[in-house]
């Protein structure tokens, strides 16, 4: 069941980046912080580049294997398959928004409100995956099957690893990003430094 443990902590990191940025709007909303817009930037690249990009992907993986033992959860499955296959107009709608507010900063509300539309799916497809599918892959997959799921969680990450100079070292980015958001989300306040 390594798989599962692997994809509890993507969601939790995920959950984490979502939180920080809501914190800061909040904070920039209000005038106690001032914004860092390379950060955000640096915050809504991992959620396309991890989330949607590696973490989908892993899911789509594991969810074959319920279609495959029991059609129970066939609508949950078959509405975060549509989700999934809309990961980038999705976020291409947040990429706009924080490149507009990069541009011009009284497009700041335009992009907390992107952002927000971002979270409101992000936390409700998050929780149709928690509540209603991993428990059903818990219930359904046999000894065997969670064999076969986790040789190719590990054949998918070692195959995402970074001998490449193109792959990105997620736990490192993440860590930065700590390192860069405000307490008590984060590390900083400090700016985000590419």
């Amino acid at each position: 069941m390594e798989a599962l443990h692997i994809i509890g902590e993507e969601h939790q990191s995920l959950a984490a980046i979502l939180h920080a940025i809501r914190f800061m709007l909040k904070e920039i909303g209000a005038g106690r912080l001032a914004p860092d817009l390379k950060l955000f930037q640096a915050m809504v690249h991992y959620l396309d580049a991890y989330a949607e990009q590696r973490h989908h992907p892993k899911e789509d993986l594991l969810f074959k294997y319920l279609e495959q033992r029991s059609s129970e959860g066939a609508e949950a499955l078959a509405e975060l398959a549509v989700q999934h296959a809309a990961a980038p107009q999705r976020i291409a709608v947040l990429q706009q928004a924080v490149a507009a507010y990069a541009v011009d900063p009284t497009r700041f509300a335009d992009f907390a409100r992107a952002f927000e539309a971002y979270a409101d799916f992000y936390r409700g497809h998050m929780l149709l995956e928690e509540e209603i599918v991993l428990p059903l892959i818990r219930r359904y997959l046999s000894e065997e099957d969670w064999i076969a799921v986790d040789a190719e969680f590990r054949a998918e990450m070692d195959a995402n690893s970074l001998d490449a100079d193109s792959k990105e070292d997620f736990k490192a980015i993440f860590s930065k990003l700590v390192a860069c958001a405000p307490a008590p989300i984060g590390f900083g306040p400090r700016p985000y430094l590419d």
